[in-house]
């Protein structure tokens, strides 16, 4: 019986979970971002996030008491000289999980975890106008402009991804439709989404598109908390 073991060992062996666990960190330290079940995904965010603790202090000790869970000098090195940068003033949670669609064959819960400081799509960073000035005489009078010039930004679509339901062949599909932004997923209805995913090469039959729009609606408004508390009442996309 398990009566007070919180330890999941995902159904291996003591050195067979440390290894797991070692791979998984390296993967998500150097890629930022990796796809795994939901399970393993919870295990690696409680193993990973007290060495991200340990690379904001830069020094000799902690780098060899870090190596010795990861085993990887690449690792070291982006985990220290980058990463700890960015999340030096956060304060913890480190990691963001997302779930997402059942693997395909046996169904297991996926999920995606990140690291939230290098995440691009939640830390859009507000875009200053830069301003020129430019003097110009006419005679003995003496004019000054201004001139705003605003560098144009390229429209790039939302990581429907973060949509829980949907993984990256249904969001390429769904890009290839024109539905490339939550908004645009917001004014979807199930059938509408259903017949798309028709029309598109691959199998998508298991898709359920009937929370997407809601789950797309608060993405757009930017109610990421919500947004959260929503998936974690669902399964695969799906009402439990």
């Amino acid at each position: 019986m398990r009566h007070g073991d919180k330890v999941n060992n995902l159904g291996r062996t003591s050195s067979h979970r440390k290894a797991l666990l070692h791979n998984l960190a390296a993967q998500l330290i150097e890629h930022k971002r990796i796809t795994t079940t939901l399970a393993k995904a919870k295990a690696l965010r409680v193993f990973v996030e007290p060495l991200i603790t340990k690379s904001k202090n830069d020094t000799t000790h902690n780098r060899r008491v870090v190596f010795g869970y990861l085993q990887n000098k690449e690792s070291i090195k982006e985990l220290f000289d980058v990463i700890s940068e960015k999340i030096a003033n956060r304060p913890g949670g480190y990691c963001r999980i997302i779930k997402l669609a059942p693997r395909m064959g046996d169904a297991a819960e996926m999920a995606m975890i990140e690291l939230v400081d290098f995440n691009t799509v939640y830390n859009k960073e507000e875009k200053t106008t830069a301003t020129k000035k430019t003097r110009r005489s006419r005679g003995a009078a003496t004019a000054t402009t201004q001139k705003s010039e605003t560098a144009p930004v390229a429209a790039s679509g939302d990581d429907l991804v973060k949509i829980e339901g949907i993984g990256p062949k249904i969001a390429e599909a769904l890009n290839a439709a024109g539905i490339t932004t939550f908004a645009t997923l917001a004014t979807k209805t199930a059938e509408e989404v259903k017949e798309i995913l028709e029309a598109a090469e691959g199998n998508f039959n298991l898709a359920d598109a009937t929370t997407w729009a809601q789950q797309a609606q608060l993405a757009a408004d930017g109610k990421w908390d919500e947004l959260q508390t929503l998936q974690d009442e669902l399964k695969g996309g799906k009402e439990a």
